[in-house]
């Protein structure tokens, strides 16, 4: 790749989209520069605009809410899920509007979101259906893969990611050819052929060294995942006595275990424990986005009580594929004796 010198746009990035497509079984696979612009192109490509609506989850990151504000649409948020933190199908429908265009769920931690009624609803309601995969690749649902079930999926490659480069990267795919057509112009300056440009586009394209890295580190994805869930499930194993809620699956999806989180009503005292040994653990999210400042403007006051309550308790505990048996033992030894 570096001899070619072709480093934007080239023969990489081209293999890559085929083979994410492949993957995941749809038609079309477009790479940009990060989730955060997957979801934003994907959500302009759909006609969603000022005036408009969305529809998702208030217990996720910043870049869900802001790509919905980057369009001019409102987002809308509903509680979750108090067992899988995704959004709550049963309380959509009670908020779609006449100016609703969109739902826009998150597969939260890998974990698949309950996604058939959700798709009921898009389609009885003629809505758009915009996942936000950021953390879910290799996930699936009822037996096909995350991202493959809307109008668009929106993956991100952060470094940390299931499947990750060596920056920020991301790809949106679909089975609808106009819209895969109008994403390639918004990432590139909204130009078809060079220096002809039919709409205002951005700069938003996956380089050549990013698709290297991804296409070697697709071909392991699958074990990369099953080691997650091996480790998941080792965990589970040494917590099941302990005072902690560990994650759930529900039986429809396949959970590839982005982040490990559990739910303690003593959360920083065992993150006080692990700090003191030199064991990282992460909040994700201490803030939901109806209770974040910048995001404030764009909804009511509102009272998300499994959202709030979820913030208030999640801990995060190291998850990677060479994670060992042993390193987890240790985790929940210093857990358990934390208690």
């Amino acid at each position: 790749m570096l001899d070619s010198t072709r480093y934007i746009l080239g023969p990489h990035g081209a293999a890559l989209e085929g083979e994410i497509a492949a993957y995941c079984g749809v038609r079309y696979a477009i790479g940009v520069a990060s989730g955060t612009d997957a979801l934003h192109l994907a959500l302009l490509a759909s006609g969603i605009g000022p005036g408009d609506e969305v529809i998702t989850t208030p217990f996720t990151f910043i870049a869900t809410g802001e790509a919905i504000r980057y369009v001019g649409a409102k987002a809308v948020f509903v509680d979750i899920d108090p067992e899988t933190f995704n959004i709550d199908p049963t309380l959509i429908e009670a908020a779609i509007t006449d100016r609703t265009r969109a739902v826009l769920p998150v597969h939260l931690f890998g974990q698949p979101a309950d996604l058939d009624p959700i798709v009921e609803l898009c389609e009885r309601y003629g809505l758009r259906l915009i996942e936000d995969c950021a953390q879910s690749f290799g996930a699936a649902y009822n037996g096909k893969m995350t991202g493959a079930w809307g109008d668009a999926g929106c993956f991100s490659f952060f470094p940390s990611k299931n499947l990750g480069c060596f920056r920020d990267g991301g790809m949106i795919v679909t089975d609808d050819e106009e819209l895969a057509e109008r994403l390639r112009m918004l990432r590139n300056h909204g130009s078809r052929i060079t220096y002809r440009h039919e709409i205002i586009g951005f700069n938003s394209r996956l380089d050549e060294l990013q698709a290297v890295v991804l296409r070697a580190k697709l071909k392991r994805i699958e074990s990369y995942n099953e080691a997650r869930r091996c480790n998941a499930q080792c965990y589970n194993s040494h917590l099941a006595d302990a005072n902690v809620v560990t994650p759930v699956e529900n039986g429809k999806g396949h959970h590839v275990y982005h982040q490990y989180t559990i739910m303690t009503e003593v959360r920083e005292t065992l993150q006080t424990a692990l700090n003191a040994v030199g064991i990282a653990s992460a909040i994700y999210y201490p803030i939901p986005l109806h209770r974040q400042k910048a995001m404030r403007c764009s909804c009511a006051e509102q009272s998300l009580p499994v959202t709030e309550a979820a913030s208030e308790r999640v801990l995060s505990l190291p998850m990677y594929p060479e994670l060992t048996a042993g390193q987890i033992e240790r985790i929940c030894r210093i857990l358990v004796e934390a208690f």
